[in-house]
């Protein structure tokens, strides 16, 4: 354990992350080279690595600037991406997941970060750590490129669970206003209900009902409610929080990345089809650049569960050195502003207000 850990509790100067070593698609190399990167980054964190130790010792021994700031931890076992969550939950015990986890329901870290199977990962952080108080469902964050100045929007819920009852959503708009106010540092965010239009009488009568509370929530939970947003305002500079249920998250999360990829894949091939074309794109070079830096999946690597008693981030399983630099860092930045207290508040004092709200629609249903 780091010497600035006291009987599992934290010094508040220092920062612990708990990293699951084994889940990524590239080998616990690609983590490792992450973790150097952050190390440099990251002068006040410290991490407890899970994994395999004969595969992770030589790989740290590699790795000069690690030494002291890394707590290796064996487990000799590793949850697949074919492992079914409900067997992991039954049989995970000894897994690098099921032990990262672990280290923050102890106490030892204040978060957790793994690139390993994402609906593994949710059932074994439910199953340690807890939903908080009053949540019904967590939710998966996401952050989004956007037009807004912080260059992301946040999106909730993109798999989690494929359904969201009105107070689900109600929940998530509280989580993904604190979320974005302590990542992408809002005073107050703006957010929106995903629907199939912006007029007030589309979409399913969840979503009316889930409008009306969330709007006399707004002012409790601390963010303005623009209505309903459609699939078009995703990545623009109208709203700063999208909330759905996680069926439709998740597919608009991968028609996002699937259509990313179809259009790098194009570009590449128009820029280089003539002579004439990589002539222009040489010329051009700087601004491509640019743009391959400000569309670079990377940065926005990790999704945050939300609605659970500690603070867990889902790293892409395909992620290199940087995408897991950029988990990590996104972890710290969460661990440092308390995330999962300031949920928890939130969503107190918003679900007051939108129980409110539900007992005035239901008593005026009553009285038609």
């Amino acid at each position: 354990m780091p010497a600035d850990t006291v009987a599992g509790r934290l010094k508040p100067s220092k920062t612990v992350i708990s990293v699951d070593a084994m889940g990524s698609d590239r080998g616990p190399a690609a983590v490792v080279a992450g973790l150097v990167i952050s190390a440099a980054e990251l002068p006040d964190a410290f991490f407890i690595l899970h994994g395999d130790e004969a595969a992770l010792a030589p790989l740290l021994a590699r790795a000069p600037t690690l030494a002291g700031r890394v707590d290796l931890r064996h487990a000799e076992r590793v949850v697949t991406m074919d492992d079914k969550p409900s067997h992991v939950m039954r049989h995970g015990q000894g897994t690098s997941m099921f032990s990262a986890i672990d280290s923050v329901k102890n106490g030892e870290a204040t978060v957790a970060v793994s690139c390993g199977n994402t609906g593994a990962l949710m059932a074994v952080s439910m199953l340690r750590l807890r939903k908080l108080p009053g949540v019904n469902r967590p939710a998966i964050a996401c952050s989004w490129p956007s037009r807004n100045p912080s260059g992301f929007n946040v999106m909730l819920d993109v798999g989690a669970d494929i359904k969201a009852e009105a107070a689900d959503l109600l929940q998530f708009a509280a989580m993904g206003a604190s979320y974005a106010r302590n990542s992408l540092n809002l005073t107050r965010p703006r957010v929106g209900l995903l629907n199939v239009g912006t007029e007030e009488h589309k979409g399913r009568a969840e979503l009316h009902e889930a409008y009306g509370q969330i709007a006399a929530a707004a002012s409790a939970g601390g963010f303005d409610f623009i209505g309903f947003v459609e699939g078009s305002d995703i990545p623009s500079d109208r709203v700063d929080v999208i909330v759905t249920d996680g069926f439709t998250g998740n597919v608009a999360l991968k028609t996002g990345e699937g259509t990313a990829k179809l259009v790098s894949t194009f570009l590449r091939e128009a820029l280089t089809s003539t002579i004439f074309a990589k002539l222009g794109a040489l010329l051009a070079m700087n601004a491509l650049r640019r743009l391959q830096a400000q569309a670079d999946p990377r940065r926005a690597n990790g999704g945050v569960f939300l609605g659970l008693n500690g603070t867990v981030v889902k790293s892409h399983g395909s992620a290199d050195a940087t995408g897991v630099a950029a988990a990590l860092r996104l972890a710290h930045q969460l661990s440092r502003a308390d995330l999962a207290n300031r949920i928890a508040a939130r969503v107190a004092s918003t679900g007051l207000a939108g129980q409110d709200a539900a007992g005035i629609g239901a008593e005026a249903k009553h009285s038609e």
